[in-house]
């Protein structure tokens, strides 16, 4: 059976009454979606093949709590995202980053926006996304996953609200420090390079 052929609803059913072969289609199907949740949530210290198992742990162990009332996609995404967010709770550390911690790629791209209010050059874009990655790290996790989402992920307020359990105000907000506390950051090291 293809992923786009599978009856949820009994499919669900099935799982519910302990059928193994329902339980190993229900998983084929949800893996892709919690393994690109995942992946753009993804701890430092743990490895994604772990997160896609602890999210499935609480997908399944908790399924007698999904009544339907939304899609089975959004309920299995808002446990993914939770399984991820406690993650990086857990693994809170904020390191600072330093120019000197910067790699000659990354410290061309500072270079460049410090010297430059155009576009990053088309072949820094690699720099350009690690050094974006070295920055949400020094988020919250719950500033992480809202910038994630709506930038790098593109999903809209409505959607971030849906897949977290926030507000819209409060996605709202959340988005906008977050990018502050980022600006900042970037701020501190160019001006650093531009010493």
């Amino acid at each position: 059976m293809e992923e786009s052929e599978i009856d949820v609803p009994a499919c669900l059913a099935r799982v519910r009454a302990g059928d193994e072969d329902a339980s190993r289609t229900l998983l084929g199907y949800l893996r892709p979606l919690v393994l690109r949740i995942v992946r753009s949530h993804l701890p430092r210290r743990t490895s994604e093949e772990d997160l896609v198992q602890m999210a499935f742990i609480k997908v399944f162990t908790r399924l007698g709590q999904y009544r339907g009332e939304v899609p089975l996609e959004h309920w299995v995404s808002r446990v993914t995202v939770n399984t991820c967010l406690n993650q990086l709770s857990y693994e809170k550390v904020r390191p600072e980053i330093r120019h000197a911690d910067l790699g000659v790629e990354e410290e061309a791209v500072v270079q460049q926006l410090a010297t430059d209010t155009t576009e990053v050059s088309p072949e820094l874009g690699f720099a350009s996304r690690e050094l974006v990655d070295r920055l949400l790290l020094l988020l919250s996790p719950a500033d992480r996953l809202v910038i994630n989402l709506m930038h790098l992920e593109e999903k809209s307020v409505e959607e971030v609200a849906q897949i977290t359990g926030w507000s819209r105000a409060l996605v709202k907000v959340r988005a906008f420090r977050a990018r502050q506390k980022m600006k900042k950051e970037l701020a501190t090291i160019m001006k650093e390079t531009v010493r």
